[in-house]
């Protein structure tokens, strides 16, 4: 006959939800090494430069996320970058890599173009001549402003009014064209101004990034350490869940090795207990009435191996002579 699970024995219960949850602490901790969702295959791809490629950041083919970066190391002259592909695409002898801008805060990516007729061996290698690094954004508006700064509006827009006029007699296309380029260089120089002061604010911002780059260094190895305590404390609490599913079974087995001579015991104590709070009246009166028995019980035999008494109206005379005889306070003897 089947127990209900309320009359059952609570113990084994909880020592089994508490190895339960512990597994599962584990298996969220540890997610990524496990074999149907984590691993794959492991490539490499030598870059001239990192491009702020990171451990950690995604692989994607064709847009969609293969894998993920798991090593950035120096080697030589160049960058080796380290990989892996979770298994499913093929990649090709001739397969090439990119590092790609992800967000506009930097975040980077590896971006994966297989190709080739053959497979590219598990560990082998992508080589510089099929690589190409990220262009840094503070290079990109440094460079767009030196640039324009170098680019004489004025001219520039006389040279296309001159070109306009020579092809005045050519075909309505060409000259709609023409014109069209004619009032795109006079917009161009009367915004002259306005270009290059938004020009020198862009070159501002790309030098203030760049001044900054030592604290953003920074606060990414703080994040690192940060992210390294988080670590030790994820391996701690899976050690004290551990012990405590250790000390569950412990305490079970006790238990039950020791069920009949517990209950006895227990069942006296809840008597005695019982009957002190019954009795907690009493006691409490019969510590207070002790304490004046206390007091003078402690006077009598404090000072020494006898006690003193003191007989009223009794005069003992002295053992010695000339020395007096000890007496009460008011008279008597003691």
């Amino acid at each position: 006959m089947r127990v209900p699970i309320r009359e059952r024995d609570p113990r084994p219960i909880g020592a089994i939800g508490l190895v339960i949850l512990a597994v599962f602490v584990y298996l969220a901790f540890n997610i990524q090494k496990l074999p149907l969702i984590g691993g794959g295959t492991t490539y490499h791809a030598a870059f001239a430069e990192a491009g702020g490629i990171r451990s950690g950041d995604p692989v994607r083919i064709a847009g969609v996320t293969v894998g993920k970066v798991t090593g950035v190391d120096l080697e030589n002259a160049h960058v080796m970058v380290t990989f892996t592909v979770k298994d499913g695409p093929r990649l090709g002898d001739q397969t090439s890599a990119a590092v790609k801008l992800q967000t506009l805060l930097g975040k980077k990516y590896l971006e994966v173009t297989p190709s080739g007729p053959g497979h590219l061996q598990s560990s082998g290698e992508i080589p510089l001549g099929r690589t190409t690094s990220s262009y840094d954004v503070v290079d990109a508006f440094s460079d767009l402003t030196t640039t324009t700064e170098q680019i004489d509006t004025g001219q520039l827009a006389r040279a296309l009014e001159t070109l306009s006029t020579e092809f005045k007699d050519s075909p309505g296309d060409v000259k709609a064209s023409l014109d069209g380029l004619s009032r795109l260089s006079r917009t161009v120089a009367s915004r002259d101004d306005q270009l290059r002061e938004l020009l020198a604010r862009a070159h501002a911002v790309t030098g203030v990034v760049a001044d900054r780059n030592t604290q953003v260094a920074s606060l990414i190895r703080n994040g690192d350490l940060l992210l390294q305590e988080l670590d030790q404390r994820r391996a701690a609490i899976h050690t004290l869940f551990l012990n405590t599913s250790r000390l569950a079974v412990q305490l079970t087995g006790l238990v039950d090795d020791n069920r009949a001579q517990l209950a006895p015991a227990l069942a006296q104590l809840h008597q005695v207990l019982t009957t002190l709070q019954r009795e907690e009246t009493s006691l409490s009166n019969g510590v207070k009435m002790l304490a004046p028995f206390t007091r003078v019980f402690a006077n009598a035999l404090g000072n020494g191996p006898w006690f003193d008494a003191c007989v009223p109206n009794l005069v003992v005379p002295a053992v010695t002579p000339g020395l007096p005889s000890a007496g009460c306070p008011g008279g008597g003897a003691r």
